[in-house]
């Protein structure tokens, strides 16, 4: 039964993938709904879309949340900026303005942001994930704006000039983060740096770093640059292990706890490092790429775990938002350094979403633009789509496209994984019987790369 269950799932990968495209708005379209807010017309993503009719579901999962959030349309803003960027796609980049026009309307007079509105469009001011901060949504809100700015610098120069000042409102923000620049304090024998959101939030500042990269990127401003570098730091302060020590390069995501989801160290790293022209941090980007990353592929995914008590590691529930970073941030590597490897690891990783999985089983379907819910368990599915498993599938997606070296190994499928000596290694196969096996060699050093023409196996 297994092996007709991955001769179909192979075969469907193969017809998928000779479409132009795999990038659907269909179903975030579906999501989006235009309405009126002080005075303008504003788009919004509803949060929720649940299996089998998938119509709109508000959130209440901690207390009264509200219909829509910034923290989606945030997300959506950058994949429809994105895509315009990419493609010239001229609806993407009016879509981008609607949801950016929501966004500014968020952001409160000193530059912090409230999330939710209500079903009657007024703004959640307290709920504990709406009230006015600088903390995950303000994060989403500053990336969006600065990437949003970069585009429309050339494209509306005035409407340009209004979201350069959003991203100027947010900055005094920053920089009480980094007034605690340098101090730390431990837990359980690791460093925690006090001048990261929350604290230690490397996850929620990855997001706020993605934005600042984006506008350091377009105004050469030495200000940001500063903050990037003072943040960047902290995020390297976090990262423990190396080639056989575990964790082996990964970045915690707080305090002493690492998760899948959102962690987006390594394409900051390497955005950063490209930018900054800083190779400490690309050289830290490359080593949770090359021995945590190569683990999680050879090894299979999981959700979360406390670095200081490994054993509790938890397995599940895997997530589009735990895939993204990884892809994204390979893609940037590749940037980076130009490895090649790098662009292997992305496809075979951005593979989970098309049946590279422990249910063999697509998450995100091409022909509505679905991007379901996540894998509860070994055997179960998160059929639901909601607006973050269908906005990271669609991220992941618009920038792999631009990579064919990544993009063909999207239909492959682990057929096998073992251990030989200092060497992990993992087979993947596609519907034509290609192979291709990923080495962690912790001995040598790096990971090899080994198609069906070479050696299919480590010797």
């Amino acid at each position: 039964m297994k092996k007709i269950i991955l001769f179909l799932v192979l075969t469907f990968s193969t017809t998928m993938f000779a479409q132009h495209s795999l990038v659907n708005f269909q179903h975030l379209r579906h999501l989006t709904e235009t309405i009126q807010m002080s005075g303008d017309s504003v788009d919004i993503i509803h949060v929720y879309a649940n299996y089998p009719l998938y119509e709109w579901v508000d959130a209440k999962e901690s207390g009264p949340e509200g219909i829509a959030c910034v923290d989606d349309a945030g997300r959506a803003a950058v994949v429809y900026l994105r895509h315009y960027e990419l493609t010239k796609n001229q609806e993407s980049l009016a879509r981008a303005r609607s949801l950016l026009k929501f966004i500014l309307k968020m952001q409160a007079d000193d530059g912090e942001f409230y999330n939710f509105i209500f079903a009657d469009h007024s703004i959640n001011k307290d709920g504990k994930t709406s009230f006015k901060s600088f903390g995950w949504w303000a994060s989403r809100g500053v990336w969006s704006l600065s990437l949003g700015y970069r585009i429309f610098k050339d494209v509306d120069s005035s409407f340009a000039v209004r979201l350069r000042n959003g991203v100027e409102r947010a900055l005094p923000h920053v920089a009480n983060l980094l007034i605690q620049y340098g101090k730390t304090r431990e837990i359980n024998s690791y460093k925690i740096p006090q001048w990261l959101m929350y604290e230690s939030g490397a996850d929620a500042t990855t997001e706020l770093l993605l934005g600042l990269i984006e506008y350091y990127s377009i105004t050469n401003d030495m200000k940001v640059a500063k903050y990037i570098k003072q943040l960047c730091d902290g995020l390297m302060l976090m990262q423990d292990g190396d080639a056989k020590k575990f964790p082996y390069g990964a970045h915690r995501s707080w305090q002493t706890m690492w998760h899948m989801w959102g962690n987006s160290q390594t394409q900051v790293l390497a955005s950063a490092g490209k930018v900054l022209h800083d190779k400490k941090m690309i050289a830290s980007a490359e080593q949770e790429a090359q021995w945590f990353y190569s683990r999680l592929l050879i090894e299979g995914l999981f959700k979360e775990m406390d670095i200081s008590v490994p054993s509790k590691k938890i397995t599940y529930e895997q997530i589009a938002y735990g895939i993204r970073p990884m892809v994204v941030g390979l893609l940037r590597l590749y940037d980076a350094t130009g490895k090649e490897e790098y662009l292997t690891m992305a496809g075979l990783t951005a593979s989970w979403f098309f049946g590279n999985n422990i249910l063999r089983s697509p998450m995100y379907d091409s022909t509505t633009g679905r991007g379901f819910d996540g894998i509860r368990d070994s055997v179960t599915m998160n059929k639901n789509s909601g607006a973050e498993s269908t906005i990271e599938a669609l991220y992941t997606l618009v920038e792999i496209e631009q990579y064919q070296k990544a993009k063909q190994y999207l239909n492959y499928i682990k057929i096998s994984q073992g251990i030989r000596g200092t060497e992990l290694f993992a087979t993947f196969k596609n519907s034509k019987g290609e192979e291709i096996t990923i080495v962690c060699d912790s001995k040598a050093q790096g990971i090899k790369i080994l198609n069906s023409k070479a050696l299919k196996h480590p010797k």
